[in-house]
């Protein structure tokens, strides 16, 4: 009797967290995840020469604390970005990448490459 009890428990408590995992939300995570220093280099326009910054990639969603950022990078690397009116594209490929943007810095258009890293 006291085995069927102990069965009977483990039997339950093995259903539970298999409903739990169940629940639970999967993780979406894509080969590019992580942190990433980015540096944008300005090659026409006025706008500043260059600058860096750590970008987030969640689920292959980029965001920056503090900064309107949307974006996404696919699966195979295709990165795609745009902040502050400005947009940037390009391809990421193990622990870096790199690409063009565009925008502008009061009305006059500037354009560039930018460069990145994983951190």
């Amino acid at each position: 009797m006291r085995h069927n009890r102990i069965s009977g428990l483990f039997f339950a408590s093995f259903l539970a967290s298999a409903a739990a995992l169940a629940a639970a939300p999967a993780s979406a995570q894509t080969p590019y995840d992580g942190l990433w220093q980015v540096t944008v280099v300005t090659k026409t326009g006025s706008c500043d020469a260059q600058t860096s910054s750590t970008l987030m990639v969640t689920d292959g969603k980029v965001s920056a604390a503090g900064a309107p950022v949307s974006g996404s990078v696919g699966s195979g690397g295709l990165v795609r970005v745009s902040i502050n009116g400005a947009y940037a594209n390009g391809q990421l490929s193990g622990n870096s990448g790199s690409g063009k943007w565009n925008g502008a810095s009061a009305g006059v258009p500037c354009s560039g490459r930018w460069e990145a890293s994983r951190q």
